[in-house]
């Protein structure tokens, strides 16, 4: 790949994590207050819809909760969000989530994710990192329905699972491998 192309591509990712930033998640509110008040509602769209999640929350150590992230991407592309860390169901600390992606993709869609930690041990290393990213090591949850999920069945073996929900939009797919969360202060 030429020096020309690798700019094109970096100069293609920024520009798509702009646009994304732009979308209505977030970015520019009023602060604290508006994505306590986001995060609120989006766990109670969770439970609702995804009953099995209560036990998740019960259990786990303490979650992440990213709202709303947009993503758009035309060959190049880009997510960004923001959200609340959460510990005994009290917030902590604000985080965003980017994402940057290259490859055979075109449109843009929203969705809503909560990472939880299950383990304490996994929420210490969450917290102490200056820019964690989300790996393969993730367990995702659901897919399409969590009625059937159970704490029971995952903590014994995944320290931090997502669960990806809400998507609306054309572009295929939500993940939160690669996203990068980075502390922030809204």
């Amino acid at each position: 790949m030429s020096s020309i192309s690798r700019r094109a591509a970096v100069l293609g990712a920024f520009t798509a994590a702009a646009l994304t930033a732009a979308c209505g998640n977030g970015v520019g509110s009023n602060g604290g207050d508006v994505i306590d008040s986001r995060v609120d509602s989006t766990l109670m769209f969770m439970e609702t819809n995804f009953p099995g999640t209560r036990d998740l929350r019960e259990k786990s150590a303490g979650m992440l909760v990213m709202p709303l992230v947009t993503e758009a991407g035309f060959g190049v592309g880009g997510s960004f969000g923001r959200g609340a860390l959460r510990i005994n169901d009290v917030t902590v600390d604000y985080y965003s989530a980017a994402q940057a992606s290259f490859g055979l993709q075109i449109g843009a869609q929203q969705y809503a994710h909560v990472l939880f930690f299950m383990t304490d041990e996994a929420l210490t290393d969450f917290r102490a990192s200056p820019g964690w990213a989300a790996g393969a090591d993730i367990e995702y949850t659901v897919s399409n329905r969590g009625e059937n999920l159970s704490a029971e069945t995952t903590t014994v073996l995944d320290p931090v699972i997502a669960v990806v929900f809400g998507q609306a939009g054309l572009l295929a797919g939500a993940s939160v491998e690669g996203t990068k969360y980075t502390r922030i202060i809204p």
